[in-house]
């Protein structure tokens, strides 16, 4: 090869387009669907944000995130699951049962994360088997309804309390339904009056002016994203009427809830974030088992006991996982 061959050849070599350059990344579309209220201007960043954080998918570089809160009506969900359908998310993910049925009904082929507690998908009809769910939902699954268990708990806490009021969401979803009818038994078996209070567009004041009328002596908040999402109201006014109550999930007995039984929320979140990922990736949430939690939390405030002047047993304390002081 001459010295003119060789220049040429290398000139073309330099001006020909690099195919090994960096590709820009692609932004995956996240939908979120949700029947509780939106988080508060305050609220940081979630924890499910945070998961896909660690999993390399960061909002606003390579993951747009689109929020649907359906603010306590229910009937607004298939709307809400239409719209995220609509904009071609790439995954949704829905809390409670009665978002992941909007979600399905409004599409067969987006895949659907779910993180549903006291409830059983197949049962509800969304999904063949846990095993192998055979269309577009999986995800994480709390079975145990507890509600039997949170009752037993209270009622060792606060003997004295005879009279419980349960606070139900505004609209009562299969999985509230379950709790209830599990709660009714409960009580029965330990010589308590159950008081049902529902909260119609979400007024919480009326509802605990409710339980004073009632004489309720302790309280039992039922699992449900709207009750979460509206957790801070509801412990100021547990706190205002001076009734111990029990929750769901150990981040209200952190934020002053007496006390609290059910799954590790993180670690839920931390799973659904593993599911979107898979997905993401390729996976068939068709094939994709949907995992049943099984890490149970036993969560007491000290300091909201001693405020309502109740000392909490050592044999409570004794199981407790976790305590504040």
């Amino acid at each position: 090869m001459d010295r003119r061959t060789w220049l040429v050849g290398s000139l073309g070599l330099l001006a020909t387009p690099r195919t090994t350059e960096a590709q820009p990344a692609r932004v995956y579309q996240l939908g979120i669907l949700n029947p509780g209220p939106p988080p508060g201007p305050l609220a940081g960043p979630s924890i499910l944000m945070e998961s896909l954080a660690e999993l390399g998918y960061v909002e606003g570089r390579n993951l747009k995130v689109e929020r649907r809160f359906a603010d306590g009506r229910v009937d607004r969900l298939p709307a809400l699951a239409a719209d995220l359908v609509q904009r071609r998310v790439d995954v949704i993910v829905a809390s409670a049962s009665v978002a992941v049925q909007a979600a399905q009904e409004a599409t067969k082929t987006i895949p659907i994360v779910i993180l549903i507690a006291g409830a059983d998908p197949v049962e509800l009809g969304l999904m063949t088997s846990l095993a192998r769910p055979g269309g577009n939902v999986t995800g994480v699954v709390l079975g145990a309804v507890l509600a039997g268990k949170r009752l037993e708990l209270l009622r060792e806490a606060v003997p004295r309390a005879t009279r419980i009021a349960m606070l139900v969401p505004p609209e009562v979803s299969a999985g509230t339904r379950l709790q209830m009818q599990e709660a009714e038994e409960a009580a029965k078996r330990l010589g308590i009056t159950l008081i049902v209070v529902p909260a119609p567009n979400r007024g919480y004041e009326q509802a605990f002016a409710t339980m004073v009328a009632e004489r309720a002596g302790a309280l039992f908040v039922s699992p449900s994203p709207i009750l979460n999402g509206d957790r801070a109201r509801i412990i100021a006014l547990a706190a205002r009427h001076r009734l111990p109550a029990i929750y769901q999930w150990p981040d209200h007995v952190r934020e002053g809830g007496l006390m609290a039984y059910g799954g590790n929320l993180r670690g839920l979140n931390r799973r659904v974030a593993a599911f979107v990922d898979r997905i993401l990736k390729g996976a068939d949430p068709a094939t994709l088992p949907v995992e049943q939690a099984t890490e149970l939390i036993l969560a007491v405030n000290l300091k909201t006991a001693k405020t309502l002047g109740l000392a909490i047993p050592p044999a409570v304390l004794a199981r407790a996982d976790e305590v504040i002081r």
